[in-house]
């Protein structure tokens, strides 16, 4: 059954698209309700309103928070109209029948976000009053009577509903539609003021509580997810704090999931560092790291760092792209780049190549990621992001040998990375850069003769066939001996573990004949 409007109720914060659709229902002699704002706009625009007040009787109150709260209203939405009770109580009660609802909601979010922003006096009370009441009442009264009435929040819809209108009324499969939309959006909403009013900052924790309702909107539908026969989109939600979904795209082509994963990953890692730092990741795992004076250098030493995995990567820093860099990223093969800021030389050069995905992300300082979250067949895993910070003072040397201060600083730099490659993890690094990193492996000494062999591979072709001065990070602890004896005579100075295993005496003591230092977090960074 189509539903042929005869009387509409217009109350809207956002006007977009608002005056041609509002003279197209009033060419078809539809009667106009509104409210306050939105009647003088339509009043100054020539379109005739009769004022809610005016079909109430009833002046509109303190200050505007009360409107639309009114049996009139409500009962004008929510009528059946063919029950004969509810006919009968609409006609005693002189109750004019609403059959188009067109109402979109204070702007809570972007009133957040630019009071945060500009640090605005205030903000508390700012917000509770743009904590709309009788807007998602009215959409949920006529959301849930569809099959009388249509409701519409989206200016989008607009044209839609007007050409419906116009040929013949508005279908009962479109008022279903716009209904679902309706509590779509006004759940959206009222967990953005539950974000709100329970952490007092929506990109803080959402807690791991009992029931956790996420606040996700649509950015953009993906050209495809790993592969290309699955389908991918991104969200974003307000109680996931700023990153990369928020990321301003400079240039290049669109970002894939895959894209999105690897950049994600190396995002995470350059921001680690304090210093000048330059991260390339591959198959969201790094394959260059390195920290240096500055980042011109830092980047040069993570990309020489393994040049054969670099290709086709994702390079990540943590200070401005300088024109040193971008010209040698236009010589090379690279999917994205992506900084806190692009020189303006920088991005020129980096033009002419237009396939390069080039991304700033804003907001570096408030960029978090507080939970991380995981699908399983008939769920979801959420937990905690490893936030953990090791510091030197923070350590346990466990052997006779006792790290320097600069070999502490190595080692933590070192752990740094070991955090961000898949478990089983081993990583090894050599002056601020990486020599041989190993992640994914199933033994723990798989991993390490992985890494040893790609460190080796780099100090032949260094002309130096030890390790010296090396420094060497592990995930978790070593569970055999025979780890640290497969590190004999390769120059490693230094290890970085965990520790807990039952056999840690066993490892001591053999750091403890090979000259080895060996310094226990007491905490483990893996990554599944």
């Amino acid at each position: 059954m189509n539903n042929n409007i005869k009387t509409a109720l217009i109350s809207v914060s956002d006007k977009t698209h608002l005056i041609p659709f509002a003279q197209g229902l009033i060419q078809k002699n539809i009667q106009i309700i509104s409210t306050g704002g939105t009647a003088e706009f339509l009043a100054q625009a020539g379109i005739p309103i009769l004022l809610v007040s005016d079909l109430t009787g009833f002046p509109e109150l303190m200050e505007g928070r009360v409107k639309t709260l009114h049996p009139k209203i409500h009962a004008g939405i929510l009528g059946k109209r063919d029950n004969a009770l509810h006919q009968e109580q609409a006609k005693a009660h002189e109750i004019t029948w609403i059959d188009l609802v067109v109402v979109n909601l204070y702007p809570f979010e972007k009133t957040l976000e630019k009071n945060l922003e500009n640090k605005l006096e205030n903000t508390q009370e700012k917000m509770i009053e743009n904590i709309d009441i009788g807007g998602p009442a009215m959409l949920r009264a006529a959301a849930k009577n569809y099959a009388f009435v249509t409701v519409v929040h989206d200016p989008e819809d607009y044209s839609k509903i007007l050409k419906e209108i116009q040929t013949g009324g508005v279908t009962e499969s479109t008022r279903k539609n716009l209904a679902a939309k309706v509590f779509a959006h006004t759940a959206h909403y009222d967990q953005a003021v539950f974000s709100y009013l329970n952490l007092n900052n929506p990109h803080k924790n959402i807690h791991l509580a009992p029931s956790i309702n996420l606040n996700l909107s649509r950015l953009e539908l993906l050209r495809y997810g790993e592969n290309p026969h699955q389908k991918a989109a991104l969200y974003q939600g307000t109680d996931l704090g700023y990153g990369l979904a928020q990321a301003k795209i400079l240039q290049g082509k669109a970002l894939s999931y895959n894209n999105l994963m690897d950049a994600e990953a190396a995002f995470q890692c350059v921001k680690e560092f304090e210093k000048s730092a330059a991260v390339i990741v591959k198959h969201a795992n790094p394959c260059g790291v390195s920290m240096a004076e500055n980042i011109n250098q830092a980047y040069q030493q993570a990309f020489l760092a393994d040049s054969q995995s670099a290709f086709g990567g994702i390079v990540a820093l943590n200070q401005p792209c300088t024109l040193e860099i971008a010209t040698h990223l236009s010589s090379i093969f690279m999917e994205v780049i992506l900084a806190p800021e692009f020189n303006p030389e920088a991005l020129k050069l980096l033009s002419q190549k237009p396939n390069l995905r080039v991304i700033q992300i804003q907001n570096w300082e408030k960029t978090q990621t507080p939970y991380a979250f995981r699908a399983i067949s008939g769920g979801l895993l959420i937990q905690e992001t490893d936030q953990h910070s090791i510091r030197a003072q923070d350590l346990d040397c466990v052997t006779e040998k006792k790290p320097s201060a600069e070999i502490l600083e190595a080692l933590i730099f070192t752990w740094k990375i070991a955090k961000y490659l898949k478990s089983n993890a081993i990583a090894i690094s050599q002056n601020f850069t990486s020599l041989g990193l190993s992640g994914g492996q199933v033994s723990r000494i798989a991993a390490l003769r992985f890494a040893l062999e790609k460190s080796l591979e780099k100090s032949v072709e260094k002309s130096n066939h030890n390790l010296e001065n090396a420094v060497l990070a592990s995930d978790a602890f070593f569970p055999f001996v025979d780890n640290i004896e497969a590190l004999k005579e390769t120059g490693i100075r230094a290890i970085i573990q965990p520790g807990g295993s039952i056999r840690d005496a066993e490892i001591i003591q053999a750091c403890n004949k090979l000259g080895i230092c060996m310094v226990f977090t007491h905490i483990r960074c893996f990554n599944h």
